[in-house]
């Protein structure tokens, strides 16, 4: 699909090259997107959206995968970044609550809506090569440096936390600017790094995969953008963002992170289990035994 078109453009061109291929409920999910203003798209769901085009949700999702988008999320991410760089955060602010209003059930049901479609969409993103690339790099590193600034901080605390109670040498990282080459001057040949990319685009990642070629150490991108970097990196694994930010930011990268951390318990199981059994008699100093 052409990037220079926006994101409407590229929905009504993928919808005119497939029309004669489109079953009638396709069609009529193409027709009511096409005719929605693009902030009514943004904050539906596939439930409201298939309501309101008098289909279903799984057709909505699966029309966007005929489409392209690889699922309603795509189509979403594609309007957000065109959206957000056209309206003021708070005016985004004002819409969203407009949209949601003030039924506190519904407002429930959206956050629950908008996190199952992310997982959803990042499962479908699955890439085993890469996945399986990014295992062999941290199974043997000698060390982790988990990098993640803004609001990907949480998920590098979390994967570098996890991996230190399975043994594994890891530290998180999320200074900027020059506060960072304290940071970039310890790493070391053989060590890993693992980015969790933020939503913007920051020079620190740029120069941080440098540092990583320049020293011999393996580079690892959880990210929502699978073309950034792609071809500098040892492995991407796809993290879809919030096109709203109804739901955390968060949410994708840390469900990444258990993966990646399940997956090298499979690799090192005698290490994992070792260094958890040594976390809980240390715990047990710590506070007493617990009640069984």
């Amino acid at each position: 699909m052409e990037n220079s078109h926006s994101p409407i453009e590229q929905l009504r061109s993928a919808v005119k090259q497939l029309w004669d291929e489109l079953s009638p409920a396709e069609r009529a999910v193409c027709q009511f997107l096409i005719s929605a203003a693009p902030e009514q798209i943004l904050f539906s769901s596939a439930q409201e959206l298939g309501t309101a085009s008098g289909t279903s949700n799984a057709t909505v999702i699966r029309t966007m995968q005929r489409l392209g988008f690889g699922g309603l999320p795509g189509l979403k991410r594609a309007l957000a970044g065109e959206f957000t760089s056209a309206v003021a955060p708070d005016v985004r602010l004002r819409q969203r609550i407009s949209h949601v209003g003030h039924d506190l059930s519904a407002i429930w049901t959206r956050v629950f809506d908008e996190a199952r479609e992310r997982v959803d969409h990042c499962r479908r993103l699955y890439d085993a090569e890469a996945f399986q690339r990014a295992i062999e790099v941290m199974a043997h590193a000698s060390s982790v440096l988990v990098y993640g600034a803004g609001a990907s901080e949480p998920s590098a605390r979390y994967f570098a936390l996890k991996l230190g109670r399975r043994g594994h040498r890891a530290r998180a990282v999320s200074a900027t600017g020059f506060a960072l080459a304290d940071d970039l001057l310890s790493l070391q040949h053989g060590e890993a790094v693992v980015i969790f990319q933020p939503a913007r685009k920051l020079r620190e990642l740029t120069v941080l995969i440098d540092r990583a070629h320049a020293v011999g150490a393996g580079v690892i991108l959880i990210s929502d953008d699978l073309g950034s970097f792609a071809d500098r990196v040892d492995a991407v694994l796809a993290a879809p963002h919030t096109p709203t930010g109804i739901s955390a930011e968060p949410l994708t990268g840390i469900i990444v992170a258990d993966a990646l951390l399940l997956a090298l318990d499979s690799v090192d199981e005698t290490r994992s289990v070792e260094h958890s059994h040594q976390l809980t008699a240390l715990r047990e100093q710590l506070l007493g035994p617990r009640i069984r």
